[in-house]
């Protein structure tokens, strides 16, 4: 699922984001969502979250479990 929409991230979910360092390789790191940081609806380039281990980066992607 797309990472763009605010409305698709619920705290507790697992997703694959990319942390700011990582933004240039593309990096993905697995995590479950903590607290979501982007107040807009939307974003292009993803919703910003905190995971559970205190990493923030970007939703690429939603995971199904």
């Amino acid at each position: 699922m797309n990472g763009q929409v605010r409305a698709n991230i619920k705290p507790g979910i697992t997703v694959l984001i990319v942390l700011k360092q990582d933004q240039r390789t593309g990096k993905l790191t697995k995590g479950i969502v903590k607290d979501i940081l982007t107040n807009s609806p939307n974003h292009p380039h993803g919703i910003k979250v905190r995971l559970m281990d205190g990493q923030v980066g970007r939703v690429n992607e939603i995971i199904n479990e």
